[in-house]
């Protein structure tokens, strides 16, 4: 396959990504016209967001399973096309009901296509320093859509309406998949090596239908919880009773993973002692983790407060966004450093980013402690971004690239989930006890911020302690023996083939 048409699919896998981060990250600034619109309450209008975020990292398990069990060609058309529908479905929709309803299916779409993406690039690019460049430009491109994402959706419900988000989502998204369509090559082409054919009853055992059950109903229930938490007291029973049972559900999935076959079961337990695995899957909570929290405490409190419009405020976190793309290119620098010392690097910047947060409740604050906060801590989490997703796919088999790429975007959007719970719960426990003028007080938000250095300070001690480089130069010394002895094999097998034809 020529290189031009590789860069031109690594194009639209990009737009993809952009696209399923978009879908989230423009409502930031349209929450409080939607809600409006849709006689949606305070407390209601937070499932703008979390009803795709609840089903997009629940079902990216079974997407990544079946990215790498079918073809990651077809699902990921398949997830661009019902995601286009869907979100001309909520352009279109007149109650809150149906908006809930439809965003939560469009979850579900949605995580098709990253872990499709994701399988498709690593077989595209096999070569690690081109592979370890698309990674790193197609996660850049997820935290990029975060900030541009807010920026844009501004523009579109202050200029047009609401609904042209959804619009531009649903043209985008099926372009895209129109021309995947004839653009991305057949599984043949890009697995040649495929091994012997199965029936659909074999293929569909590989799917682990039952252990993919028990995690995504867990998740759902998991990130259900963080958002009613965040809404109502975390000592009510409907917040209580689906977190207790989500935990036991993890656990149940684990241990009935142990007695299915590594290739039948849908996250081997295997993985997890993978060298660096555990810590990097950890590591990934932290992107949108930060992202998240950060926008969403600033984009409230400069329109509320400072009575900024939707595009001014969501304008003054563009140079997040900006700051962070300057380190999107910098995943060969794995060929030479240690993903290791990239990534506490990266980690201190966003430590020294987040410390200036907390004392930025003037206007006049912002260039002085803001802007340099988002410039330093951006560029910071993207190195953490960009540098874990690369060693996460290094220490896994390319074979396991589409249930890897959806571990890692679980934990992200896990991520995600727990800091908007996490904040919120936070500022709403600091403004009840200010009394009626506390909204207006920046003391909850500064104990936002406080939390999120302290998440950081702890993301900083587990690398140093359980991220050990030595195994995963071991690894992929391994991995490398493992393949030279799979072609060996594979050689005179192609030759029995031709003799016999």
């Amino acid at each position: 396959m020529s290189p031009l048409r590789r860069y031109v699919l690594l194009v639209f896998f990009c737009l993809a990504q952009f696209l399923d981060i978009f879908n989230i990250s423009a409502l930031f600034s349209a929450i409080p016209t939607i809600a409006r619109d849709l006689n949606m309450t305070g407390s209601e209008s937070v499932w703008t967001i979390s009803a795709l975020q609840l089903t997009f990292a629940s079902f990216l398990l079974i997407s990544g399973r079946i990215s790498d069990v079918y073809n990651a060609k077809w699902a990921f058309i398949v997830g661009l096309v019902g995601l286009g529908l869907l979100a001309l479905g909520l352009g279109l929709v007149k109650n809150k009901i149906g908006f809930f309803v439809i965003r939560a299916l469009g979850g579900i779409f949605s995580s098709l296509t990253i872990p499709s993406a994701l399988n498709l690039i690593v077989k595209l690019f096999p070569d690690p320093t081109e592979q370890a460049k698309a990674i790193a430009v197609f996660g850049a491109t997820g935290a990029v859509a975060n900030a541009l994402g807010v920026v844009i959706g501004a523009a579109l419900v202050q200029k047009a309406t609401w609904h042209w988000i959804f619009y531009l989502v649903t043209i985008t998204a099926n372009a895209i998949a129109l021309i995947s369509i004839f653009l991305v090559p057949p599984k043949r082409v890009l697995q040649p090596r495929e091994g012997p054919k199965q029936t659909i009853a074999e293929r569909f055992k590989q799917l682990d239908v039952v252990g993919v059950a028990i995690l995504t109903t867990a998740l759902v229930l998991l990130v259900f919880s963080m958002v009613q938490g965040s809404n109502t007291k975390w000592s009510d029973g409907g917040v209580l009773a689906p977190l207790i049972i989500s935990i036991f559900l993890i656990a149940g999935f684990f241990y009935y993973e142990t007695f299915l076959p590594a290739d039948m079961a849908s996250v081997p337990p295997s993985t997890w002692f993978l060298p660096n695995f555990s810590v990097l899957f950890g590591t990934a909570m932290l992107p949108y983790f930060w992202w998240t929290t950060i926008f969403l405490v600033y984009l409230q409190y400069w329109q509320q407060i400072f009575e900024w419009s939707p595009l001014n405020a969501a304008v003054h976190v563009l140079p997040a966004g900006i700051a962070g793309l300057f380190m999107a290119g910098t995943g060969p620098l794995q060929n030479k450093i240690s993903p290791k010392w990239i990534i506490l690097f990266g980690e201190t910047m966003v430590f020294i980013g987040t410390i200036l947060f907390p004392f930025s409740a003037q206007k006049d604050h912002y260039w002085s402690r803001v802007f340099p906060g988002f410039v330093i801590g951006s560029s910071g989490m993207m190195l953490v971004y960009v540098h874990s997703n690369i060693a996460i796919f290094r220490t896994t088999p390319p074979k396991m690239a589409g249930v890897v790429g959806a571990l890692f975007n679980s934990a992200l959007q896990i991520g995600s989930a727990i800091g908007t719970a996490a904040v919120t719960s936070i500022q709403t426990s600091i403004e009840k006890k200010d009394g009626p003028d506390g909204v207006a007080h920046f003391r909850g938000r500064a104990d936002s911020f406080w939390f999120v250095f302290a998440v950081i300070c702890v993301a900083i001690i587990a690398l140093v302690v359980f991220y050990k480089p030595e195994r995963a130069v071991e690894a992929e010394a391994i991995e490398r023996d493992l393949e030279k002895r799979e072609e060996e094999k594979n050689v005179p097998s192609a030759n029995v083939a031709e003799a016999t034809q």
